[in-house]
């Protein structure tokens, strides 16, 4: 399994799996009164598994709190730094090579608790000083110290507001843990899904956006719209500036459905082929505030415009920080909170191919968009009228969209997803440098 897992892969990409995509799988595996018992450990705590450890090492580390890891060591070429597929050292760690691992991590100065979850882990167990032992739910003691926890189905896992970090960013393409039954569902899904995705796209890409909203319950595409949505704004007016939180690429094909015409949206990192394909214009961003600036209000001179302060997708139920350049631009800002529910295959990804992300959206069985139109923003909580700054109207707009989705707002920014996921700082030109070098 480890040979037809890791063999050709560069070093680089398994790390960046093990920190971006393992984490929130692994999370949903532990169990409450394990973490309790693991947290409430003090000293050095040392994980024992069969796993590689390059696999499991930063899901330990940055979620439980451990602090070392004794796994399998995977064979890495060091002329190529990619992995040939076989183990280094004593081979796969199970059985007996556990007990071996603790010995020689910790000599004489045996550990003074341990915990296991199969009977296997007896072995290097015994090593300890204490022993418990989980059968069902009842904790019986042996004469060293150790807690065995046995499988059970109706266990709860660990609420992750209760581990160590928060699991606010991932990357992968599946919504759902690919045990045995996910994963021959998603492989039989798959071309029929491919083939649902590319109908989905493409016959709907030429409507008007008053006619995509009748076709998308016939293609199994749910779109909820709730709210009022502004009427389109008169000729020689400016138009409206729709500011939405940030869940996927669609977010602005998705309000230009729920208003029936077609404001215009800016981006960033999206290419041109995907620009150009667009339904609805699409503007690219430079990142130079006042080249951006003045785009934009050009851009609202013509009619509606949408946009994402947040600059990335969050998948999780918390907002980024919002940038204020928008709070500078215009005075008739309406707050939009979008949403979208996923069961198969996630519409984002940092690592991937961004243009196949409104592909994989449509390849879910029954896609959900959900649009809420809030009401604008009154004359005193604007700038330009209302005296207010910059941040404050970007800082009241993100809590109000976090309010009506029941998310968390966050300072966290498109930096911090990108260093954790994709380990560079999120440009255009440090993502394509970090693909080359790759």
């Amino acid at each position: 399994m480890i040979f037809i897992s890791f063999r050709g892969l560069k070093l680089r990409e398994i790390e960046l799996a093990a920190r971006a995509v393992l984490p929130r799988f692994y999370a949903a595996d532990v169990r409450q009164e394990s973490f309790e018992m693991f947290d409430k450990c003090v000293g050095k705590k040392v994980v024992v598994t069969a796993n590689p450890v390059i696999m499991v090492e930063p899901f330990i580390k940055d979620y439980l709190g451990g602090d070392k890891v004794l796994g399998t060591s995977i064979e890495v070429d060091p002329k190529t730094r990619r992995a040939t597929g076989f183990v280094t050292g004593d081979g796969v760690l199970v059985s007996g090579m556990k007990r071996k691992a603790i010995l020689a991590e910790f000599g004489d100065d045996l550990p003074d608790v341990g915990l296991g979850d199969r009977t296997s882990d007896h072995d290097f167990m015994a090593l300890c000083k204490v022993v418990y032992l989980y059968v069902l739910d009842c904790l019986v003691m042996f004469d060293h110290e150790g807690y065995m926890v046995h499988r059970d189905k109706d266990a709860k896992p660990v609420p992750q507001d209760r581990l160590k970090s928060r699991i606010i960013f991932h990357d992968g393409r599946l919504v759902q843990r690919p045990d045995p039954l996910n994963a021959i569902i998603t492989y039989i899904w798959l071309p029929f899904g491919f083939i649902l995705s590319l109908i989905r796209v493409y016959f709907n890409l030429p409507l008007p956006e008053r006619i995509v909203q009748y076709t998308y319950p016939l293609m199994g595409i749910n779109l909820v719209v709730r709210g009022t949505p502004p009427p389109a704004p008169s000729p020689g007016t400016p138009g409206n500036l729709y500011v939405c939180n940030h869940r996927t690429a669609l977010d602005p094909i998705e309000i230009a459905v729920a208003l029936g015409r077609k404001p215009a949206c800016v981006t960033y990192s999206v290419s041109k082929l995907s620009r150009f394909i667009s339904p609805i214009p699409a503007v690219a961003l430079t990142r130079d505030r006042a080249a951006d600036a003045a785009m934009i209000k050009e851009l609202l001179k013509k009619g509606d415009l949408v946009v994402c302060p947040e600059g990335t997708t969050c998948r999780e139920p918390f907002l980024l920080r919002f940038s204020a350049l928008f709070a500078e631009l215009s005075d008739r800002i309406v707050p939009v909170a979008v949403n979208c529910r996923q069961n198969m295959f996630h519409g984002t990804t940092v690592r991937g191919v961004k243009f196949w992300d409104p592909y994989f959206f449509f390849m879910n069985p029954r896609p959900t968009y959900e649009v809420t139109f809030l009401d604008k923003l009154p004359t005193e909580m604007t700038c330009q009228e209302g005296g207010k700054t910059p941040i404050e109207v970007a800082n009241h707009v993100q809590k109000v969209l976090a309010g009506v989705l029941g998310f968390e707002c966050t300072q966290l920014t498109r930096k911090d997803k990108y260093m954790l996921l994709g380990g560079n700082d999120g440009k255009v030109e440090s993502i394509h440098a970090a693909k080359k070098s790759a």
